[in-house]
């Protein structure tokens, strides 16, 4: 079924890097718990679910698309999904998982035809790159703001926290740990720095000992089936909704191209190859189940890198990641127990990790269209605390300079569609 001689791969390889696919992106879970708690859905039956659509997902992707590909709650998205929508455009958190389901179903029906192709071809690589490191300074300073490191300001708006706080400086020990484990390239390092920033948060009194490790599975009643696709359906909305179909598609695209050049997967030329229309539409269905769930986004991730460094080759890999994460569903008691600012420096890494893609847009062969798109689509995603307002921002400015220079060449319907969309964003 897997075809692993043909794949040059074996059970053992596989499983191997199953483990390793698992201890890399663990962290998820309590992560996601955290995140979603903020925005008011109970932790408890968040970290529920988001360990059963990592393992339906994973599963499905492996068995679909039989790609060492794991997916689960994508990190950004359910950032904006909280500090975004629900926290900074006051939409109820059951509008926003009806936004979700949207975005996720038309992902579904466009993973059928064409648009990927299109879309990824119509927006230029330094603006897709731009959309990435955009996200990750909105996250990082997310994590840098619940951490404590920064604070209100009534004078700049923005200023340093206390760093005599106790806290604050467990959350710098957690940044410092989570930096170091992950520069050595150490197998599940966001999870073992935040494991050792709790221990050390537990013997300082901040927070508790957890008096039991593991649990029978909290249910996820509170938020299964609760999504209000109605409320979503309005124009206003039409942008957000857009915005996650287009980060996803992009966050996705961006996961497989990296992993698939260290498998030697998704060979185009190859058109017996169909293993990059499966994984596209097993993400596309995922995140549509994952809002049926209660959850944000579901997306591939970059993590499945590790189980290829380790030699996974094939959907087995995948099928065991999945088995694995059906442990973290007992794990409860052990999640809830973790403080914080062991949790929030995890965001800050992965920030910095997807800013990073700045470092590939070559200001000085770029026009000023470009480099003036990119640099309002980066500073504005944090600054606003929405992707939406960066990118939109960003597609607004590269068209009006390229018109205004008559480059009408480069302005073909994809970007113009876009730009379109954006100056509703700003309109509604």
């Amino acid at each position: 079924m897997f075809k692993l001689k043909e794949h040059k791969t074996n059970v053992f390889t596989e499983f191997s890097a199953g483990f390793t696919t698992f201890l890399t992106m663990m962290y998820i879970v309590p992560v996601n718990g955290f995140i979603l708690a903020d925005a008011g859905l109970p932790m408890e039956a968040v970290v529920t679910a988001t360990a059963i659509i990592t393992i339906l997902a994973t599963l499905f992707s492996g068995l679909w698309g039989n790609t060492p590909i794991a997916m689960s709650v994508g990190m950004g998205l359910n950032a904006y999904f909280s500090y975004g929508l629900v926290l900074g455009m006051k939409i109820p958190w059951q509008t926003a998982l009806g936004i979700v389901f949207l975005s996720g179903i038309l992902f579904v029906i466009l993973s059928f035809t064409n648009f990927r192709v299109w879309i990824m071809t119509s927006i230029p690589m330094s603006l897709r790159r731009a959309i990435s490191a955009g996200i990750g300074t909105f996250i990082a300073f997310i994590g840098l703001k619940q951490m404590g490191m920064i604070v209100d300001n009534k004078a700049t708006l923005v200023g340093l926290g206390d760093f005599s706080n106790s806290s604050v400086l467990l959350g710098v020990l957690g940044l410092v740990l989570a930096f170091a484990f992950y520069s050595y390239r150490i197998k599940g390092a966001f999870i073992l720095s935040i494991g050792i920033t709790s221990v050390v948060a537990w013997s300082f009194g901040i927070g508790s000992f957890p008096t039991e490790f593991l649990s029978t599975p909290a249910s996820i009643s509170p938020i299964l089936f609760k999504l209000d696709i109605m409320s979503a359906m309005t124009l206003s909305l039409l942008p957000v909704i857009i915005t996650f179909l287009i980060t996803d598609m992009f966050d996705t695209l961006g996961t497989l191209t990296g992993v698939g050049t260290r498998a030697n997967l998704f060979q185009e030329n190859n058109k017996d190859d169909k293993s990059l229309q499966r994984t596209l539409e097993a993400d596309a269905i995922a995140t549509s189940a994952g809002a049926l769930l209660g959850v944000s986004t579901t997306t591939s991730f970059i993590e499945s890198a590790s189980g290829v460094e380790a030699g996974g080759r094939t959907g087995l890999t995948a099928v065991f990641t999945a088995m694995f994460f059906v442990t973290t569903l007992f794990m409860l008691p052990l999640f809830k127990s973790i403080p914080g600012n062991a949790i929030y420096p995890v965001l800050v890494v992965v920030g910095v990790l997807m800013f990073t893609e700045l470092g590939k847009i070559n200001f000085e062969d770029t026009d000023l269209a470009t480099s003036a798109g990119a640099f309002f689509i980066v500073i504005l995603m944090p600054l606003t605390f929405s992707i939406t307002n960066g990118i939109a921002a960003g597609f607004l400015v590269y068209t009006i300079i390229k018109l205004a220079k008559g480059q009408y060449k480069d302005l073909n319907i994809g970007i113009l569609t876009i730009t379109f969309i954006s100056l509703l964003a700003f309109i509604l």
